[in-house]
């Protein structure tokens, strides 16, 4: 990471001590703010989250089917016979286990789903980008490691309406 931003100063302290560098156009855009605001994020997020609401659902059925079974436990436990209570604890466990299961699996699944997004999302983003330099006519566009960029050559705003726009 040092590395690239040491290379990126270098490269363009070069590029404005040439007297060509009066011509130069340089952008930069703020990637976390395009990736926070873009219309595209929330359409994948309503996505998942349809897609994943009846998982999310049936685990918060068993949660609550374990807690009951846990309150019974407290409150008949005493009544119950040592092995009737032996074999509700057991029940339990296995419920719990099963539980904990499910639900590794349900983050799994859902950060496979969500990179999945992402990624789609990042390739729209970048070729906005590139179409909005070539159109523009940038010889450069920064983003990420960038310390500090003024008014004068942030697009981020530019980006972000090219992507609500294409929706």
């Amino acid at each position: 990471m040092k590395k690239n931003y040491i290379f990126i100063c270098l490269f363009v302290s070069i590029l404005f001590s040439t007297p060509a560098s009066a011509a130069l156009k340089i952008g930069f855009v703020n990637a976390i703010k395009v990736m926070e605001q873009a219309p595209q994020v929330g359409k994948a997020n309503l996505r998942l989250e349809r897609e994943f609401a009846p998982r999310q659902r049936k685990l918060v059925a068993a949660s609550k089917s374990i807690k009951n079974m846990e309150s019974r436990l407290k409150r008949s436990g005493s009544t119950m016979s040592q092995v009737q209570a032996r074999r509700l604890e057991r029940n339990i466990r296995d419920k719990k286990r099963e539980f904990r299961r499910q639900q590794e699996e349900f983050r799994e699944d859902y950060n496979i789903r969500r990179n999945e997004e992402l990624e789609k999302i990042q390739k729209i983003i970048t070729k906005v980008i590139q179409q909005l330099a070539k159109r523009e006519r940038y010889d450069f566009i920064l983003s990420d490691g960038v310390v500090w960029a003024s008014k004068r050559v942030d697009i981020t705003k530019t980006v972000l309406n090219k992507l609500r726009r294409q929706r």
